[in-house]
């Protein structure tokens, strides 16, 4: 337990500060203050200690410094357990702090200004805060270190109860606390200069900065627990910047899901595009002159697949569409916009939860790099954005593929990239009929593409992930009536695969591109 008699406070974010002072001055805690904050609770009648009285120099250097002084560190080090210590201080004739309470200079707020110079972000990077904290914490078993404004009704509360102190599980808690914001500021300084300053595109150390957007419900399954955290300096369209208009919070599945549509749309943003999810691979993707047309097309790949599906589109929602979408069980609709009539319409679906993005959806926003956790360790690569174009293919049957083939190989290899591996691809146009996915032999997946696409496998192209480790995949391809074949090529067995495609007359073309999804 540490009884709270002295307490350091300089914050910038002011939010229910006021109050938590007085409730420390009606313990009768003194109160040493810096600059603006010290101004703040003197004008609402809260005395303040000024930090120069403290330190015996004013505050200097524009606010550089102000608490990086002995008076102020010995105060906030000194080991109440070892006598030597206690002996200095009185030496010395420095007080005891026993609550710090800072947060930090608005680093990310200013970063996200428009046009903010790099001087300004400079000026941003708090260094006495830091310090203090990480000070405090550091002798956690003697101060109270507080860096959350939702500790201070919850402190106020325990001081009541315990005469004045600080218990020795919250000590240890706000200790927690405290290290997690030090190390979260920092990382998301070094995150933003990253991007100002050249350097590696793999640094010898990775740190991320992340702020918590929400708790989850659950995790995949009721049984975990889970929370959302985002990029605190992200732009453009991404889930943690989607506004939601109507229906419950969004759960784990749910964020996965629309994640997984935006990378399928961002492939396609110079057409009207409509995607269909379920469990973040798409039973059904198409593009058209406008949004209506293909969601009717995307929706009836696989109807029985997309009951509780995830529509993600790229146009504004229009009442047809929205009429048609209002017809089955959908857990999330989202798009650039809603027309008023149809956000009115779908909002009438109490189960369904209806999205906005912050601006249309491009190939702009594609993230830059691939995080995966794994036990002791991060994975970490660049993102896939690259197109394969029609100068990269490379015919390599004694049929050449017709313009139209090219047209639907070159749509149903961007879908490839964003389906788990093992994939195969149907298409015809811009629309997917048949996909195969996830499974662990590739004749397997032609075999499932083929199957959900039925009649209409018939003169479509098929196009896969990777290559064609054996002549198996063409031969289903064939039988269910595919003309093309898109594929990376790169297998010790590829002229058996060309071979098979010759005999079944079949145009082929390697693009010397995997798009595997692992």
């Amino acid at each position: 337990m540490v009884k709270i008699e002295r307490a350091l406070i300089s914050v910038s974010n002011k939010d229910g500060i006021v109050d938590f002072a007085r409730g420390l001055k009606d313990h009768g805690v003194e109160i040493i203050s810096t600059g603006g904050t010290a101004l703040l609770l003197e004008r609402n009648g809260i005395r303040t200690v000024s930090i120069s009285d403290v330190t015996g120099f004013p505050e200097m250097l524009d606010g550089r410094v102000k608490t990086l002084h002995p008076n102020i560190f010995a105060g906030l080090l000194a080991r109440r357990d070892v006598p030597e210590h206690m002996r200095q201080l009185e030496k010395i004739k420095v007080k005891k702090i026993d609550m710090v309470v800072v947060n930090l200079y608005p680093f990310r707020d200013t970063v996200l200004k428009p046009n903010v110079s790099l001087e300004e972000v400079i000026e941003n990077i708090d260094i006495g805060g830091p310090s203090m904290i990480r000070a405090a914490a550091k002798n956690y078993k003697g101060v109270a270190v507080v860096t959350e404004p939702s500790r201070y009704g919850p402190l106020l509360e325990e001081m009541s109860i315990t005469g004045g102190g600080v218990g020795e599980e919250t000590l240890k808690a706000l200790m927690l606390e405290a290290f997690r914001s030090t190390a979260n500021y920092d990382a998301m300084i070094s995150q933003h200069l990253a991007g100002v300053f050249p350097g590696p595109l793999f640094p010898s150390t990775l740190s991320v900065g992340m702020e918590k957007v929400q708790d989850l419900r659950y995790g995949e399954n009721p049984s975990q627990q889970a929370a959302f955290y985002g990029d605190p300096f992200v732009t453009g369209v991404a889930v943690s910047r989607m506004k939601q208009l109507h229906g419950k919070e969004l759960s784990y599945n749910n964020i996965l899901d629309i994640e997984s549509a935006l990378s399928l749309l961002r492939e396609f943003e110079d057409r009207a595009c409509a995607v269909v999810i379920k469990h973040t691979n798409p039973c059904g993707i198409a593009c058209d002159d406008h949004i209506y047309d293909a969601f009717m097309v995307a929706y009836n790949v696989d109807p029985l697949a997309a009951f509780g599906c995830v529509i993600g589109l790229n146009r504004e929602c229009d009442v047809r569409t929205a009429e048609e979408i209002s017809k089955h069980f959908v857990e999330i609709v989202f798009a650039p916009s809603f027309d008023p009539a149809a956000l009115d319409l779908l909002s009438r679906k109490k189960n369904i939860r209806l999205m906005t993005t912050p601006g249309p959806i491009t190939l702009a926003d594609a993230p830059k790099m691939k995080l995966k956790y794994v036990k002791g360790g991060m994975l970490v690569q660049t993102a896939d954005n690259s197109q394969v174009t029609e100068a990269n293919l490379r015919v390599v049957t004694k049929r050449a593929p017709t313009p139209e083939e090219i047209k639907s190989m070159l749509f149903a290899n961007r879908v490839c990239k964003h389906i788990w591996s093992n994939t195969v691809i149907l298409a015809k146009g811009e629309r997917v009929v048949g996909i195969g996915a996830g499974q662990m032999s590739r004749v397997d997946s032609s075999f499932i593409a083929a199957h959900k696409a039925g009649e209409n496998a018939k003169g479509s192209v098929m196009a896969s992930d990777a290559f064609f480790p054996f002549r198996d995949g063409v031969d289903e391809a064939a039988k269910a009536g595919a003309t093309a074949i898109i594929q990376p090529g790169g297998s010790i067995r590829d002229q058996e695969v060309i071979d098979a495609a010759n005999e079944h007359g079949m145009a082929m073309v390697f693009t010397g591109v995997r798009v595997f999804r692992h």
